[in-house]
């Protein structure tokens, strides 16, 4: 299953390092735990997005581990791909770019040319949006359609284009991260994977310690010293330490996490999927990336 994380410490820049996939040096352990693809988006200080995203994994490319380690943002958002649709290349490697946002999805969405074809009813230039062949990026191509069609009110461009989906394609899990230089978005829909909420307070729970973050199979591992100062909010596809704090969205659930870490939290969209797909409805190489394990 691909692994979401995403933080938010707006309007402080912090320094966080990444390790997205830690691996031990056994080649047969290595073998199991291969990911697709791993990236981490952050913003410049001039909120310019920058995604740096490779399409193998990070313990492959030492100078990409290092990289990442050293990043620093008032957002952030992590993944570790493991294909559903889409060649292991590095356009279709999230996270991607649109309209100055950074995006991240996982999940399996059906019907791309019933997608493509709303699209360009709505006179989306797909070819200016969409680099890749992953039903992630056109997703996201949508929500940026509707956020356009919403004045910019980044909320109601998700929750409009996840309930045009939602309604009209087969749908297996919609959970995404959206982020901008001073806000983070994150659905979980319908219920088929977990994500998860983390609001911490400056240090965590009732001690000044740094954010030492990663999921039970290090595929994600995040650590930032600044966070002993400083409050933010994490959303991620498990658990990530034992923190009493997770909480575990609901079904259908947005967050928008504000700087200060002002969260609103809604249900967006309540009904359940028109045409829901189950794992046995998937191709083998979609069924196989769905996996929990």
């Amino acid at each position: 299953m691909c692994r979401l994380f995403g933080l938010s410490s707006a309007p402080h820049r912090i320094k966080a390092a990444f390790w997205l996939v830690e691996a031990p040096d056994s080649l047969s352990t290595q073998s199991r735990a291969n990911p697709d693809g791993t990236g981490v988006g952050v913003f410049t200080p001039d909120g310019t997005p920058v995604a740096y995203r490779q399409p193998v994994a990070a313990w492959e490319d030492r100078d990409f581990a290092l990289e990442a380690r050293d990043l620093e943002s008032t957002t952030f958002v992590a993944h570790v791909r493991f294909a559903s649709t889409g060649e292991l290349t590095t356009a279709n490697t999230h996270p991607f770019q649109q309209d100055g946002r950074l995006f991240a999805h996982n999940g399996v969405i059906e019907g791309l040319d019933a997608l493509e074809a709303r699209l360009a009813a709505l006179g989306t230039d797909l070819a200016g949006l969409v680099h890749g062949q992953t039903d992630s990026e056109r997703f996201f191509a949508l929500i940026t359609t509707e956020i356009r069609r919403h004045h910019g009110d980044v909320t109601a461009g998700i929750t409009a284009a996840a309930t045009w989906v939602a309604a009209n394609l087969p749908v297996f899990c919609l959970n995404l991260i959206l982020t901008t230089p001073d806000g983070l978005w994150a659905l979980r829909y319908p219920g088929t994977h977990e994500l998860y909420l983390l609001e911490r307070g400056p240090g965590g729970p009732g001690t000044a310690t740094p954010l030492d973050h990663a999921d039970s199979r290090s595929r994600v591992h995040a650590r930032s010293s600044d966070l002993a100062q400083v409050p933010c909010v994490v959303v991620a596809s498990e658990r990530m330490d034992d923190d009493p704090g997770w909480r575990l969205l609901r079904a259908g659930e947005l967050v928008r996490v504000d700087p200060g870490t002002a969260i609103t939290s809604t249900v967006a969209v309540p009904q359940p999927p028109a045409h829901p797909l189950a794992v046995a409805d998937l191709h083998a190489r979609a069924a196989a990336s769905q996996s929990t394990h």
